[in-house]
């Protein structure tokens, strides 16, 4: 799925933002990636989307060779790979259906097709009724249930949640969460950046701490007891 074999990455300004990073994601596997602003992670997420570009080592995302893939096949890495935000990024003229189909409409979806899949992805989120809505009529966990289902209308193998709870107080997480947890036993993988400390502490998910660049520590976590 995931593959950084000796990844490095450098910026112009001479930051080391990532070191050698080793590290296989496997298909179906939840991470919480875990470190402080700076650390690393937002710029580990846009070397899997080509945002940037890496400055030495390999780097492997569902079966393309990221680190020499040509600008043209970009866009289909891409489609493979599905993205929420902290602040949802809803489009506010759009209602929650047209946000939804919106991310077909941009890979050309045939018309006939999109009206079931948006429906599809509203009905895993527990939306379907807020179809006619808009962002601004909804609450923030709303809001970011619409992210999700846009996310996951196009059926991507990989999704990455980037604070996706961030704004959201600790019941409206936990809900959004149990909303990750149920897209992921369906098979698709899921790499959530978090500073929710009780996601870390309190459910069986594999952690990654990046600290200054690096891999710190990478295990899977077991739930207390006590």
């Amino acid at each position: 799925m995931i593959q950084f074999q000796e990844v490095t990455k450098i910026y112009p300004n001479g930051v080391h933002a990532l070191k050698n990073i080793n590290l296989q994601i496997s298909s179906g596997e939840f991470i919480l990636m875990i470190g402080e602003s700076g650390a690393g992670k937002s710029t580990l997420n846009k070397l899997i989307t080509r945002e940037e570009k890496l400055t030495s080592g390999e780097l492997f995302v569902n079966g393309i060779k990221v680190s020499t893939i040509k600008e043209k096949r970009i866009p289909q890495l891409r489609r493979s790979i599905g993205m929420v935000f902290q602040d949802f990024r809803l489009l506010s003229k759009m209602t929650v259906y047209e946000n939804v189909a919106f991310a077909q409409e941009t890979i050309g979806v045939p018309i006939n097709l999109i009206r079931d899949n948006v429906f599809h992805a509203l009905k895993m989120v527990g939306l379907e009724s807020k179809v006619n809505a808009f962002p601004k009529e909804l609450s923030g966990g709303e809001q970011q249930r619409v992210a999700i289902a846009r996310a996951i209308v196009n059926r991507p193998k990989l999704i990455i949640a980037d604070e996706p709870t961030g704004n959201l107080d600790s019941k409206t997480a936990w809900e959004i969460m149990k909303v990750f947890e149920d897209i992921n036993k369906l098979g698709t993988t899921i790499l959530m950046t978090t500073h929710n400390k009780e996601f870390v502490e309190h459910t069986t998910k594999r952690v990654i701490l990046i600290e200054n660049g690096s891999i710190l520590r990478d295990h899977q976590r077991k739930v207390r007891t006590s």
